[in-house]
């Protein structure tokens, strides 16, 4: 099960128990939405409930990140599994965003909330 929340530039996804394609597909569309009227959005994904995904999930979750490599600024996943972190950084390959791995939420969202420092 997961809970969509969407601000400004910004997605928030917090999943529970098993992570399934059903919620992977509202998660989509809820990215879709905000990336049409916004633009590039940040992503704060709250992993730290989610007991398991279904396989079908891992591969649409590669599928996803090739076919919105530049529609996210930064990604925040709040995980306290390695495996999570792990799998995070891996499809970190498809997307251009800068991404990091947080235990606390307080930290995740003031990353999140800070300027982008242009070179």
């Amino acid at each position: 099960m997961i809970v969509i929340e969407q601000e400004a530039k910004r997605v928030e996804v917090t999943v529970y128990a098993e992570f399934t394609l059903a919620d992977y597909k509202e998660f989509e569309n809820s990215v879709n939405y905000a990336v049409q009227f916004e633009g590039p959005v940040d992503l704060l994904f709250d992993l730290r409930e989610m007991a398991d995904c279904t396989i079908d999930v891992a591969w649409e979750d590669i599928v996803f990140a090739r076919a919105h490599a530049n529609d996210f600024r930064r990604i925040a996943v709040l995980t306290h599994s390695q495996w999570v972190a792990w799998s995070a950084w891996l499809s970190q390959i498809f997307v251009r965003a800068e991404m990091r791995i947080f235990d606390e939420e307080a930290d995740a969202r003031m990353w999140l909330a800070e300027e982008e420092v242009l070179p």
